[in-house]
């Protein structure tokens, strides 16, 4: 399937998590079958101040395309420039924030607020749409509460307005990430338009994935929080969708090679002592589950050099059993 001009070869896209889609993270969810990639959140104002942190989330490699950036920002103008920036560095799609529930997103105006008033939301369409040189998408939660479900009457505008896809999360603002997502606001957009439509939400299973396409009719899957410690999740879907098979979940010799490549990705693009402190978390959602995790972690958190965090991953993956407790 095409998201504007762009070529999508697959059903499961890695969703965009602040803290978490970078650079080497997205390489290897690429690697394992992601058909679309997801920068973290990408502030406008930011990005047109030169802001390194922010400047540093544009770095991006032909291996991990298609790949998409995704701009927060409230007002039409700085989210305009912001675009035209991205646009000539290496984006093949400009996805526009909508949704995330975050506290200092949302006081800004940004993210989630722009679900209070469609007409400033919009504006910041038309302005992006306008300014940019790739297909424009935008990613929503269906509203900013129960009362208020917006979602399919903003995906109308939406593509009234040029935008090529939407991404539905189906939670309100409100619940932030409790609860559980409810599919029939994703359904109800994908009835309200004729773009492509992404289901997200509460996968964290191949089987979650199939459910969620046959009960919302959504073109594409949007994976967040399931890929955490687990990028296998992606040929997992594609698998099961294509056979209705189930790809073997990895073992711990998979995790334990995993989980150092993914380490010396990020020590390589970070520095040592940075690159160590960012994958603590990370080897947590990779030895979640396994015997033994609360003392891995504690061990992990005490890491400050590389040599340390490859001998407690490797002493730890050598001594357990690959099945889940």
């Amino acid at each position: 399937m095409k998201i504007g001009n762009v070529e999508i070869q697959g059903k499961a896209v890695l969703a965009p998590l602040a803290g978490i889609t970078d650079l080497p993270f997205r390489l290897l969810c690429k690697e394992q079958g992601a058909a679309l990639v997801y920068t973290e959140m990408i502030s406008a104002e930011g990005l047109i101040r030169r802001q390194p942190a922010t400047v540093d989330i544009l770095e991006t490699r032909p291996e991990e395309k298609p790949v998409s950036f995704q701009l927060f920002g409230r007002k039409p103008e700085s989210m305009a420039e912001a675009a035209r920036i991205i646009s000539g560095k290496g984006a093949d799609l400009i996805d526009i924030n909508m949704g995330c529930p975050v506290k200092k997103v949302v006081r800004g105006g940004s993210g989630a607020a722009l679900l209070k008033d469609l007409n400033e939301a919009v504006a910041v369409i038309k302005a992006v749409v306008s300014a940019s040189s790739v297909p424009v998408t935008i990613k929503v939660r269906a509203g900013w509460s129960p009362s208020c479900f917006v979602a399919a009457e903003l995906a109308r505008a939406a593509e009234g307005a040029g935008v090529a896809a939407i991404a539905v999360h189906g939670r309100y603002a409100s619940q932030g990430f409790s609860g559980h997502a409810d599919w029939s606001t994703i359904k109800a957009v994908k009835d309200a338009v004729s773009i492509p439509v992404m289901g997200n939400g509460d996968i964290v299973t191949a089987m979650d994935a199939k459910r969620m396409i046959d009960e919302t009719g959504c073109d594409l899957v949007m994976v967040g929080r399931g890929t955490l410690g687990n990028p296998w999740i992606f040929r997992e879907i594609n698998e099961y969708l294509e056979s209705g098979n189930s790809a073997p979940h990895p073992d711990r010799a998979e995790r334990c090679e995993m989980l150092l490549r993914h380490m010396r990705m990020m020590t390589t693009r970070r520095g040592e002592v940075a690159g160590v402190r960012v994958m603590r978390k990370h080897a947590a959602w990779y030895s979640k589950g396994l015997h033994g995790s609360p003392e891995f972690r504690n061990k992990i958190n005490h890491a400050l050099e590389i040599n340390e965090f490859e001998e407690a991953v490797k002493e730890f993956f050598a001594g357990q059993s690959p099945a889940f407790i």
